[in-house]
């Protein structure tokens, strides 16, 4: 037999957070504009699970919008946002990895940051691996 059957447990909100994002950074990915829906994530800044509230997990200022590649990275803390919305990539990434990635352009920046976003991008520079 080749089929498993799962429980998936859905955390609650998540869809409104997704929906949200798309509203605020206008259905595209924040660092390249990449405007398919099916290959952008609502990212977390602030990890779901290190989140102390709801309204943590919930605002709209604790997420990017990201393309999917992005957001592994960013989720997996290999790439995080300085405080200018300047990309900052892990050393533990070579510039063939960037290469491979495709993200080669050293400017990548999300330029549409609020100062709300900063506090949440403080927790995530400190996770930078």
């Amino acid at each position: 037999m080749t089929e498993v059957e799962r429980t998936i447990r859905a955390r609650r909100g998540q869809e409104i957070f997704r929906s949200q994002q798309l509203i605020r950074w206008r259905g595209r990915c924040c660092l390249t504009g990449l405007d398919v829906p099916e290959l952008l994530t609502a990212s977390h800044i602030r990890a779901w699970a290190a989140c102390e509230t709801d309204e943590e997990r919930l605002d709209v200022h604790n997420g990017l919008l990201l393309a999917a590649h992005l957001d592994r990275a960013f989720d997996r803390s290999l790439m995080t946002i300085g405080p200018d919305g300047a990309v900052q990539w892990s050393s533990t990434l070579t510039e063939e990895h960037l290469r491979q990635l495709g993200v080669l352009d050293h400017s990548l920046a999300v330029l549409d940051l609020v100062p709300q976003q900063e506090v949440y991008l403080r927790w995530h520079r400190a996770q930078l691996l």
